[in-house]
């Protein structure tokens, strides 16, 4: 690991440098199900069963967007908890909430995060069972999920080997488009602004898709694209030890539009944006058309965009040209 001055900021190294820091202070539990850096945490409780968890938290001034309601900021919460369960096939049951309240809130404000927080989690078949509340200058919704899996149903980062088939649940670009139509004001034809800001402010999990993947056994590699496209193929590959040549990138109509009429590059959009909290995977080939139908019965849809290659690069390879996909996405305290 890279040197790291002890006087070095935060704002210098980065969240995922922070996270490294912390984990070499750790002592690591033997035998972890999942290794530190996935999606999920994993306890062993026998009969190749586990109990899984997973924190994670929203903060007003980083994770919440212009329009974005109050209702919608405790829904977004659960969502993108949610979202890391779908990645790894787990069906979550109960969730813990802390809520980081500050003075100013009024009691409809208080009202609307707890309708929020139930929505979310109704809308996956899950229930707040409890939590904990305390005053802060920020508002903070600190989300924890349980739920139990199959230790070998769960689909992991590490798995995806060369020859592999890479694939995504749906398209890619709308949020960085509609992030921009919101935080710049920018205006755009009423109803392309509707489809792109909606996508922000009323994010999905593909927790029916996950499930159905898992029980497949067809995905060798699985991560929720929620720090962008690019970030999570990396992240895939780095776990994998393996690299990427993508040959079609899932661009949504909306985003190649949106591209247009802002001057911006769609591929850019596609691969830098964040927050689509669609699956990324890696799928055997052999495999592909049973994941395809499991995919399609949810009333989803698997894009298959290129495959995994022993050579540790990642290329994107459209119309004769190629270029390096960058491990570049949002991160705290840098972005």
């Amino acid at each position: 690991m890279e040197k790291v001055h002890s006087l070095t900021v935060l704002g210098t190294i980065g969240e995922r440098k922070a996270i490294e820091l912390i984990i070499k202070q750790l002592d690591k539990m033997r035998q972890m199900p999942v290794p530190f850096g996935d999606d999920v945490s994993a306890w062993d409780i026998g009969n190749g069963n586990l109990a899984v968890l997973k924190t994670d938290m929203l903060v007003d001034k980083t994770d919440v967007p212009p329009d974005m309601d109050l209702w919608q900021a405790a829904r977004k919460a659960v969502v993108m908890n949610i979202s890391d369960f779908a990645a790894k096939g787990v069906k979550p049951n109960a969730i813990l909430v802390s809520l980081g309240l500050p003075r100013k809130l009024v009691e409809k404000d208080i009202e609307q995060i707890g309708k929020g927080l139930n929505a979310g989690a109704r809308e996956y078949d899950a229930y707040v069972i409890g939590g904990d509340t305390g005053e802060a200058s920020d508002l903070v919704i600190s989300i924890s999920l349980f739920g139990m899996a199959k230790k070998d149903e769960l689909m992991l980062r590490s798995g995806a080997k060369p020859g592999d088939l890479v694939a995504v649940t749906g398209f890619f670009g709308k949020t960085s488009a509609g992030l921009r139509i919101l935080v710049n004001n920018l205006k755009v034809p009423k109803e392309i602004q509707r489809i792109l800001v909606e996508s922000v402010l009323m994010p999905y999990a593909r927790l029916k898709q996950g499930l159905a993947l898992s029980q497949t056994r067809a995905v060798t590699a699985s991560i929720d694209s929620s720090d962008g496209l690019a970030w999570s193929l990396h992240e895939i590959a780095k776990a994998s030890n393996v690299g990427f040549i993508i040959e079609r990138l899932p661009i949504s109509n909306e985003a190649k539009t949106f591209a247009e009429i802002a001057n911006l590059d769609p591929v850019e959009l596609t691969l830098y944006g964040g927050e689509e909290y669609e699956l990324v995977l890696a799928v055997e080939p052999s495999l592909w058309s049973k994941a395809e139908r499991a995919v399609e019965k949810t009333g989803g849809n698997l894009l298959r965009m290129g495959r995994v290659t022993a050579e540790k690069t990642l290329l994107l390879e459209m119309n004769g040209k190629k270029r390096t996909i960058e491990p570049k996405g949002y991160e705290h305290f840098k972005t």
